[in-house]
């Protein structure tokens, strides 16, 4: 909370994150908790649900259980709960995690979700330029190294095919309300429109409710939004 409030007192523009769906968090902890963050009156907020990812302490924990994941519809019903507080605040989803006033979306990580090039800097950063994936060292002793041997911190740098360009871009894009628009991605992918996504998948969701496709724009609707680890793999 102190930091939040040097930060406003000397930028214009200032994010922070919280994560939820915590082992044994309630729906009124998370609502009191996201009321307090709304309360600071940030322009943009980043909010995650906790993910065990495999190789983490986590998981080991979890494995002995020592941690307990959190069961699904009631991250379900946290995640309902988070854009009905967001979307009163005025701090609609832009993207899956991410809510921000009209206008104050983060710049930087649109890059990411609309497939731009961007460079990576520190170790183990990422970057895409030129249509080719590059990547830092990712221990800094390392990255260090290499910069005082070659002037940069780069491991590997190598081409990334049209094909994975536009199962990246829709990988991304779709995190975002906005969605993705088609021809774009088939432009810098060189592939047609019909080889990027599985029409009759896409048919099938829109009857669902889960997609909306307008010509070449293709978007998550907000029930989609719950299911987007699901619906990706089924069009992609």
């Amino acid at each position: 909370r102190a930091a939040l409030e040097t930060a406003q007192s000397h930028f214009a523009r200032v994010s922070f994150d919280l994560i939820y769906a915590l082992p044994g968090q309630t729906e009124a902890a998370w609502r009191a908790e996201l009321e307090q963050a709304l309360a600071f009156g940030t322009g943009h907020l980043s909010l995650y649900q906790l993910t065990i990812e495999p190789g983490t302490k986590f998981a080991a924990l979890a494995a002995k259980g020592e941690l307990a994941e959190t069961d699904p519809d009631h991250a379900a019903a946290l995640y309902e709960l988070t854009q009905k507080l967001t979307d009163a605040a005025g701090l609609p989803a832009y993207e899956t995690s991410n809510h921000a006033r009209p206008g104050e979306e983060s710049r930087h990580n649109l890059a990411y979700w609309r497939y731009h090039y961007y460079c990576g800097i520190g170790p183990g950063a990422h970057g895409r330029r030129g249509n080719a994936v590059v990547q830092r060292h990712k221990k800094p002793e390392n990255w260090l190294a290499a910069l005082a041997r070659n002037a940069h911190g780069i491991a590997l740098e190598h081409p990334i095919s049209g094909p994975d360009r536009g199962v990246e871009a829709l990988l991304m894009g779709l995190r975002l309300r906005e969605g993705v628009d088609l021809g774009r991605i088939a432009q810098l992918s060189g592939m047609a429109p019909d080889e990027l996504v599985d029409d009759q998948a896409v048919a099938r969701l829109e009857r669902a409710q889960l997609l909306v496709r307008n010509g070449s724009r293709l978007r998550v609707t907000s029930n989609g939004s719950l299911l987007l680890d699901a619906i990706l793999p089924e069009i992609v």
